[in-house]
């Protein structure tokens, strides 16, 4: 897929930013602070933006957990290419007000996608809502100059996502697609949830919540320090979940556990993630990851132990966990993510599709048409694919999981 990135001391082939570009002021910004727009290419100058960055992270009413700083710089350390980085940043008086994390691929004409890649669910830029539309105007030219060769992809936009108000303010081509389906819930406690199903459906979950209180079931919220350890058992018990029934293959690879672990830790102690761990007689059964933002609850991935099967229903026994912690919190949208599983339309969950934004410089309009045609392609086989009634001879299975798997890398 792509190599492992390390930092290194720029030179004359690895460029690490473009000269600033100073973009005049709009009607609506004030004269004497113009925004200052640069072009980030140096790893080491990226992981040094934490701060600033998850500063501006705070100030984006719209941004998701997937915006991070933890998150996209531990994805580069696992997924980058080197020199392929390029992050286009707006600064006002010194302040970060607006950044564009991506980089810089071939699939197979030269794409600009965001980081984060398929193991994120929403992927977006990140502006200041106290000046969004300046800094997305600015963060539009900025990108029109660093995408003066490559079509920009960016892909998983939640609706309302702050990419959309930069699709406004782009200055070329553009075109505007479907992405990914993800399923989301109110903020409630289980019991209002329950209220929503049919009636029979609410009479079989209430049998499951009085069984699993007669399970014996104790959960704890793992701290910052044990997060390496937890992450380990919880890939274990995710693998055991899943085996002989197909396995998403990268989560397998050293290079996801690896993420996770740099990730989680950082972002559990800020309180930006929360992994908790399902316990019976003192043995972990299941582990359970939450990515946090302000108003939003989001689902990441879960293992647990088959034989927890026989006691409990483990869909259950999650949702009823993340739903209290999203009431008690006060955060309105417990999001399930990306996904259609048949046992998430049991609690009614509103469906949301995700936006891809495709943009251009008006020299590149021939290579956009040809980028757009290629993705509706790749969607009308991923539907053909995801339609068929898998039969259960083993051949048919792997062959499925092959083409799925060819399909989503495309």
């Amino acid at each position: 897929m792509t190599t492992r990135a390390t930092p290194r001391a720029p030179g004359p082939a690895h460029r690490t930013a473009d000269p600033p570009t100073t973009v005049a002021p709009t009607h609506r910004a004030t004269a004497s602070v113009p925004l200052r727009v640069t072009l980030c290419r140096d790893p080491a100058r990226f992981a040094g933006l934490a701060p600033r960055w998850d500063d501006l992270h705070g100030r984006c009413g719209a941004a998701t957990p997937f915006q991070r700083h933890a998150w996209l710089y531990s994805w580069w350390l696992s997924y980058g290419v080197p020199g392929r980085l390029r992050l286009v940043l707006v600064h006002r008086a010194g302040e970060l007000v607006g950044a564009a994390p991506l980089m810089l691929a071939f699939r197979p004409l030269p794409v600009l996608v965001p980081l984060g890649g398929a193991i994120t669910d929403f992927c977006d830029v990140l502006l200041d809502d106290s000046c969004a539309e300046e800094a997305a105007a600015a963060l539009a030219r900025g990108l029109h100059r660093a995408a003066r060769t490559a079509v920009v992809d960016l892909r998983e936009v939640r609706p309302g996502g702050r990419a959309e108000l930069l699709y406004d303010h782009w200055p070329g081509p553009r075109r505007r697609l479907t992405d990914s389906v993800c399923l989301e819930l109110p903020g409630l406690p289980v019991g209002d949830l329950v209220a929503r199903m049919s009636a029979a459906g609410a009479r079989r979950t209430r049998g499951k919540l009085r069984r699993l209180d007669r399970a014996g079931i104790e959960h704890r919220v793992v701290p910052g320090r044990e997060v390496p350890a937890a992450v380990a058992t919880l890939l274990r018990l995710h693998v055991l979940q899943w085996r002989d029934r197909g396995i998403t293959p990268e989560h397998l690879r050293p290079r996801f556990a690896e993420h996770l672990i740099r990730a989680l830790t950082a972002m559990a102690g800020d309180g930006a993630a929360r992994l908790t761990e399902y316990r019976i007689d003192g043995r972990v059964m299941a582990a359970n990851v939450l990515l946090l933002s302000p108003g939003l609850v989001g689902g990441y991935l879960y293992g647990a132990h088959p034989d927890l099967r026989a006691r409990a229903d483990i869909a259950v026994m999650l949702l009823r966990h993340d739903s209290s912690y999203a009431a008690e919190t006060g955060r309105g949208v417990l999001s399930l993510l990306r996904g259609t599983e048949p046992y998430k339309f049991h609690w009614r969950p509103e469906t949301v599709v995700n936006r891809r934004l495709l943009l251009a410089h008006p020299a590149l309009e021939p290579a956009l048409r040809l980028h757009t045609d290629l993705r509706r392609a790749r969607s009308r086989l991923a539907e053909e694919l995801r339609g068929r009634d898998p039969s259960p001879d083993a051949w048919w299975h792997r062959t499925y999981r092959r083409c799925a798997s060819l399909v989503g890398a495309w």
